[in-house]
């Protein structure tokens, strides 16, 4: 078995590299990236890259691992991971919790993030040797000690179906939600604009609602939302707003347009690509309330977070920390804790 400190190790070196990346490694490796899937631009694979070196810092490693107890087990239990493809490098945090776990990861990459993930889990063994025994990249995921798979609702149902019976931990859709009080300035504005577009509003941090307390706060939102007009040379997010925009006007269904991003009037929590849907609240125990009832459905709530509803402040939904866990669940207690 590796030992932990050696793991510990190589995942702080790849921060490191991550943070020193020469400007012709990153811009081959962005390129590569958007060919494959051309909603990964380079600003989206420089911000998830980014995001990474933010959490890969030895002293949050050492935090974060120090809150378990990691087993010694007689030989790695075998990990089929089923990674999501929605925005670049989406599945690392579960590989990096298999592997510093002890256990070996067996990856399913998604098709759309294939070229990111590879490189990251690639330039981890260049690092660490060790991990080259422990690290398997395999299109079928069959007869695995443990599964972690994350996809839609439906396709979790499938999940469910195949891997129920080993233990595993499966996810399906989340969103990210907003709460404006009508108090907050520019700078929180345009920083929510952050957690709107990163990612062209691709991820389940993406903020794809927000909660208001009237509807003459939604002229300043799009006034100070000017500053991403730039997304919509983004042919993917253009059509995607041409299309919604249609849809619109043709049902004549009333919402607000600023020319690349519609607010539109939603008791649902997903909104389509250039679509932000808003709901009115009329009170913090009301908002509480709701809030608390699609606790299943948010992945978290942005927002001052001195009016103590919203937990992550504007502009951080793309930032989290090694123990911001996709649906809450802990997955490197559930590793730790797998039966020799």
């Amino acid at each position: 078995m590796m030992e932990l400190e050696k793991r510990i190790k190589a995942f702080a070196s790849l921060g490191t590299l991550l943070s020193n990346l020469a400007p012709n490694q990153k811009e081959d490796l962005f390129r590569r990236s958007e060919n494959r899937n051309n909603w990964f631009t380079a600003e989206s694979c420089e911000q998830a890259l980014n995001g990474l070196a933010f959490m890969l810092q030895e002293s949050k490693l050492r935090a974060w691992v120090s809150k378990y107890e990691f087993p010694q087990y007689s030989s790695p239990k075998d990990v089929g991971v089923l990674m999501a493809g929605n925005i670049p490098a989406v599945g690392f945090h579960d590989a990096m919790a298999v592997l510093l776990s002890g256990n070996k990861l067996s990856a399913k990459l998604s098709s759309a993030d294939e070229v990111l993930m590879k490189w990251l889990l690639q330039q981890l063994i260049q690092l660490e040797p060790e991990f080259e025994n422990l690290i398997e990249f395999s299109d079928m995921l069959k007869n695995k000690d443990a599964y972690i798979a994350t996809g839609s609702d439906n396709s979790a149902r499938y999940f469910n179906y195949y891997f129920g019976k080993y233990p595993s931990v499966i996810r399906q859709n989340r969103t990210s939600v907003a709460i404006l009080e009508g108090d907050e300035n520019r700078d929180d504005l345009v920083n929510l604009g952050k957690d709107i577009f990163s990612y062209y509003g691709l991820g389940c941090r993406n903020v794809s609602k927000i909660f208001i307390r009237n509807e003459e706060q939604l002229q300043q939102l799009l006034k100070e939302l000017q500053i991403f007009a730039e997304k919509a040379e983004h042919h993917k997010y253009l059509n995607n707003y041409d299309y919604n925009k249609s849809i619109y006007l043709v049902n004549q269904d009333s919402h607000l347009d600023n020319g690349f991003l519609i607010l539109k009037e939603s008791q649902d929590l997903v909104s389509p690509i250039a679509v932000l849907y808003y709901e009115l609240y009329s009170s913090k125990e009301a908002l509480t309330g709701k809030i608390d009832s699609l606790s299943s459905k948010i992945q978290c709530v942005v927002g001052n977070i001195d009016h103590g509803i919203a937990s992550v402040p504007f502009g951080q939904a793309q930032m989290p920390e090694l123990w911001d866990y996709a649906d809450g669940v802990d997955t490197l207690e559930f590793l730790t804790n797998l039966e020799d």
